[in-house]
């Protein structure tokens, strides 16, 4: 998972929807949550208190859900059950949502050249040791985990909704996908309770619908990663779409002098170590999310060519060299 280097400004500022009250009749309403391991938080316009609280606990008991399903913490999840269970040629049916999420993650494995992999699982689990630790991994261990990532090792069935992983011993994890269609699906529920101006943030994957009453768009500040917590310096002012930002800010262990970010990379198996920091800007959580992760692994040249060839998609590729802090730029964002 992400730690947020985003942050939500007081400016989050949205289009009518026929069915919503007139615009002054509407009440700005903020809320946090703890789920799915990270902090959650919302904003939105709502007519009265009522109706905000109802809303709000649908759209926390939505994320709660799709947690029981996609957690791979919690060994009675859809996708532990998954993981425990598949073996080659014997699929295994899962639930929409979490076969979405699935699909979605190989579609950017594959686009990515497996700059993202939903199989990186044991090398995650790894590095979470490591940084609880504050060890290195067991070379040994950490080449036995290699040979366990792979996402074409991955089989999706679609007519039957279910998946085939073809290496006993495959984890896969959906901590670069995941918490981006959680807040998705936060905003839908929104929609169906009638709340069209809404923003959700799950730590530093955010979504936004119509933008506040009177506004352009929700104005979001983007975090610097020389001073992550310094008031944000750039802004993206944002409506019916998704920014989520990547980086090792908050999440990394130092190890022999050498700094590993939590964020891995498939191929090497090894933290990060350059410091940088990935902003994404995609039409839906979803694919902000796991682009966000792709790009930090591929690396500012790959990764933003990467960007340039999906419609609709932006971002902003930071690395800090000692006192030196580079930006380069994907094509649409500098438009």
């Amino acid at each position: 998972m992400k730690v947020s280097p985003i942050f939500l400004c007081l400016l989050w500022l949205a289009g009518p929807c026929f069915s919503a009250p007139p615009a002054h009749e509407l009440r700005r309403f903020e809320f946090h949550r703890t789920l799915m391991g990270v902090p959650f938080a919302a904003a939105f316009y709502a007519p009265d208190e009522a109706s905000a609280n109802k809303a709000i606990e649908a759209a926390w008991a939505r994320i709660e859900h799709l947690n029981s399903l996609m957690s791979d913490y919690d060994s009675a999840s859809e996708l532990m059950r998954l993981c425990r269970d598949s073996r080659p040629g014997q699929p295994i049916r899962l639930s929409p949502e979490l076969f979405r999420v699935l699909s979605k993650s190989v579609e950017v494995s594959e686009l990515s050249d497996g700059g993202f992999d939903v199989s990186v699982g044991p090398l995650v689990k790894l590095w979470r040791r490591a940084r609880r630790q504050k060890e290195f991994p067991d070379p040994k261990l950490l080449s036995e985990a290699r040979e366990l990532v792979g996402f074409r090792n991955i089989r999706l069935h679609c007519e039957t909704c279910s998946v085939e992983l073809l290496k006993p011993g495959m984890k896969l994890d959906l901590g670069g996908i995941a918490v981006g269609y959680a807040a998705d699906e936060a905003i839908r529920v929104l929609k169906q309770h009638g709340l069209t101006r809404a923003l959700i943030d799950g730590s530093g994957d955010i979504v936004v619908s119509d933008p506040p009453p009177g506004a352009t768009g929700w104005r979001i500040g983007i975090a610097s990663l020389r001073e992550p917590e310094a008031a944000p310096q750039h802004f993206a002012t944002l409506a019916n779409c998704s920014i989520s930002t990547s980086g090792d800010a908050y999440q990394f262990v130092e190890l022999g002098g050498q700094r590993y970010s939590h964020i891995v990379d498939p191929k090497t198996g090894l933290g990060l170590t350059e410091r940088c920091s990935v902003t994404v800007i995609a039409p839906d959580g979803i694919t902000a999310d796991a682009l966000a992760t792709a790009v930090s692994v591929l690396g500012p040249e790959r990764g933003l060519k990467l960007i340039d060839s999906q419609p609709c998609a932006a971002a902003v590729f930071a690395t800090l060299n000692g006192e030196r802090l580079d930006l380069r730029q994907s094509a649409r964002w500098k438009q």
